[in-house]
């Protein structure tokens, strides 16, 4: 990626972000006065970016002669968020890490289970995918996958059963295998043999990123790109980022949370706002904060990469209840890997 120019983190800094307190609930940052409201329920890694999004929305209304429009945020781990809107959290949208956690949602009948057609990319503004972020002068000379199973080499990933990014961090992995024509035992080898070189799991991703930059841990870490290049910004060349020629893709998408947006006559405003996140000024906010916008393959700021979807019929894991049970849930290939290498 090259050429980025924005300055988008808050001046507390990253760091200081990702050790702060896990959910919090704040005015959005966008739209005074009165007017009408929406509450936007997201995942952690987002603060920055919907900061900046739900300020252009407002300004985009207001040009627009509409009413004045503020936008409250939710963060919170992506399971968590889920779990905060099932318990009655009102949230009007959300924008979760995982297909999978918006899909909680809907089997409780908060969201309509059309959702996915209902904004363009299967409801999916951007996107982003699992790098290697590694010490400044790539001492080990990490290119691809299998350079993560050098002798001595310690990574870094959170716990894939506790974290999203980190299970996204397995499933690329095992791509990289299978897709690369190794077979379902080849794959659970790699993954076996990668997770013997990770000296502590944290909970979270971002738990992991703080082991890795603060405590000098490790000497790789597997985390989405937008946060590498967040650290990457923040560290002043102490570490680089690898991009791998293939990866995971990383989907998190946005949905109208049909039941409270309606109760609070606010539907038709959340469309309108998840119909914002497409254009082209959102898009180039997106962009900004390194993550890879609907047409990132035209924008030269991103490194080309083959990003793969789990979920294709090609890679044969089925859909993502399949993945979750076959690799995540209790007895999931995932324990199963722990219990051989504890």
């Amino acid at each position: 990626m090259k050429l980025w120019t924005s300055r988008c983190v808050t001046r507390r800094g990253f760091f200081h972000t990702l050790a702060a307190g896990a959910l919090t609930l704040g005015g959005g940052c966008s739209g005074r006065g009165r007017g009408a409201e929406l509450l936007h329920a997201s995942f952690d890694a987002t603060r920055e970016l919907y900061r900046k999004i739900n300020q252009a929305f407002a300004e985009h209304r207001q040009q627009q002669g509409q009413e004045p429009v503020r936008i409250k945020m939710s963060h919170g781990g992506s399971g968590a968020q889920a779990r905060a809107v099932l318990d009655g959290l009102p949230a009007h949208v959300v924008s979760l890490a995982l297909w999978l956690d918006i899909d909680t949602i809907v089997r409780k009948g908060l969201i309509e289970p059309s959702w996915e057609s209902q904004f363009p990319h299967r409801s999916l503004p951007y996107i982003s995918t699992v790098v290697f972020v590694v010490r400044q002068g790539n001492p080990w000379n990490i290119r691809d996958w299998p350079d993560l199973l050098q002798d001595q080499l310690r990574i870094v990933t959170a716990n894939p059963k506790t974290s999203g990014g980190a299970r996204l961090n397995m499933l690329a992995a095992w791509l990289s295998v299978t897709a690369r024509g190794g077979s379902f035992p080849e794959a659970k080898d790699f993954l076996t043999r990668l997770l013997r070189k990770v000296p502590v799991l944290d909970s979270g991703a971002r738990g992991a990123a703080l082991t890795f930059a603060r405590k000098g841990i490790g000497d790789v870490l597997l985390t989405w790109e937008n946060e590498a290049y967040l650290q990457q910004r923040e560290l002043r060349g102490r570490v680089e980022i690898v991009h791998p020629p293939l990866s995971v893709q990383a989907e998190p998408p946005v949905a109208v949370v049909h039941a409270n947006a309606r109760q609070a006559g606010a539907e038709e405003l959340a469309h309108n706002y998840i119909r914002f996140l497409y254009s082209p000024v959102a898009q180039n906010i997106i962009a900004e904060q390194y993550l890879r916008p609907v047409h990132w393959t035209e924008d030269p700021r991103f490194t080309p990469m083959q990003l793969l979807r789990p979920v294709d019929p090609q890679h044969q894991l089925g859909d993502w209840h399949n993945i979750q049970k076959q690799f995540f849930a209790e007895g999931g290939l995932i324990d199963q890997i722990f219990r051989e290498i504890s």
